[in-house]
């Protein structure tokens, strides 16, 4: 395997329901993800965008096709080998945070070392390095009420990339923001994917949040049907993914 290759998908196929009642969600989807890659997909709602997304981080499982991560087949793996593949090569950002409000933002980013047994000063010295990223240094001792929507989705961004997984997934990671603190989010997403430091796979209805991303990729009824690279600037690029939308005429929001 070619060791800047990530992720490699084949011939991926995502059916629900019983035979002859059976709804097609992906059909035959080809996808390779490279080493510092920062991709965005889009797509009209039903396009199965999220299905991909659940798909590629081994929460679903395809009824056809191949799944390589990490070099391995996850299509193949026992839950056990599932789990530790999770816990120690993918990280992830949901769009509602998932901190728990009984612990410090420290802790909640802390988290999956503690549960891998690294010792406390590790855990604190990695902690602060990711919140100083982020913009969360002064914020550590808080809790997640006393914190903002944006801090919050920093702080969760933060413990995906504590244990320096192989690939995030992000889903609607600036859904519940406002525009400012969608803004900051991406804007540390970006710097951290510049600096060699995360591969991010991304699923948005919003333009504005792909254009943050280096390639776009656009679903439409379970295909991938075109891909869009950006250019030098992120405004043209914005510019572009709109016109991709306008073209396919779909509506693109939530699923």
């Amino acid at each position: 395997m070619n060791e800047n290759k990530v992720a490699e998908i084949k011939n991926l196929v995502k059916n629900y329901g019983s035979k002859g009642f059976q709804t097609k969600v992906l059909k035959g989807i080809d996808l390779t993800i490279m080493k510092d890659d920062f991709i965005a997909v889009m797509g009209p709602s039903g396009s199965g965008k999220t299905t991909l997304l659940n798909i590629l981080s081994t929460i679903d499982k395809p009824t056809q096709g191949t799944v390589m991560l990490d070099g391995k087949d996850i299509t193949r793996m026992p839950n056990k080998d599932l789990s530790r593949l999770r816990r120690d090569k993918i990280g992830f950002i949901f769009q509602d945070y998932n901190l728990l409000d009984t612990m410090t933002l420290q802790d909640n980013i802390a988290l999956p070392l503690s549960l891998g047994g690294v010792s406390g000063r590790e855990c604190i010295r990695r902690t602060e390095k990711f919140a100083e990223m982020f913009g969360l240094g002064e914020h550590l001792k808080k809790y997640p009420y006393q914190l903002s929507g944006g801090q919050k989705q920093r702080g969760a961004a933060c413990r995906a990339l504590i244990t320096e997984p192989e690939i995030i997934f992000a889903d609607e990671p600036t859904g519940a923001l406002d525009s400012k603190a969608g803004r900051d989010l991406l804007e540390c997403l970006r710097k951290v994917n510049e600096n060699h430091q995360a591969t991010i796979l991304m699923v948005t209805h919003d333009p504005f949040c792909a254009s943050y991303a280096r390639d776009v990729y656009m679903l439409s009824d379970g295909r991938i049907i075109c891909r869009a690279s950006r250019g030098a600037g992120r405004k043209e690029f914005y510019d572009r993914i709109i016109d991709v939308q306008i073209s396919m005429g779909g509506d693109f929001s939530w699923e």
